[in-house]
């Protein structure tokens, strides 16, 4: 921390030697000694609590990552339950359906259907009928 050597050492116990008097040195070098305790003992508790208060941020930084990275997650999809529970409410509540496809019977629109196509009139169910005989004939 100081950088200093034994010889430094030498040199200051000897001034402390010459300029106190060896019967106070000892008392001395003991309260120097516990001053120097005192002083390590605050800059461990010091470093400590900087320390655990880095822990926090860090702990608190990754939190709000985590938060970021759920929200963002979440934005783009639906929760499949939910999601669930309304196609199941919709069809017990008799839910009217979204149309898949355009109707093109002759009843809603007569003027668009072509008058030389009978079988695009024609109910999807029956279409399928006729082909099913078609194919069972066949066979």
């Amino acid at each position: 921390m100081f950088d200093i050597g034994w010889g430094e050492l030498v040199i200051i116990g000897i001034v402390a030697l010459i300029a106190i008097g060896p019967k106070e040195l000892p008392t001395v070098l003991r309260t120097l000694g516990q001053w120097m305790g005192k002083v390590r003992r605050m800059a461990s508790d010091f470093q400590g609590q900087f320390q655990e208060a880095m822990r926090e941020a860090e702990v608190a930084d990754l939190k709000k990552q985590f938060d970021d990275a759920a929200k963002s997650a979440q934005f783009g999809f639906d929760d499949p339950l939910e999601t669930a529970r309304k196609a199941m409410q919709d069809a017990v509540e008799g839910a009217p359906e979204k149309p898949t496809s355009t109707d093109t019977s002759p009843a809603s629109s007569p003027e668009t259907a072509p008058a030389t196509e009978p079988a695009a009139a024609q109910p999807a169910e029956a279409a399928l009928t006729a082909a099913d005989r078609k194919e069972s004939g066949a066979a």
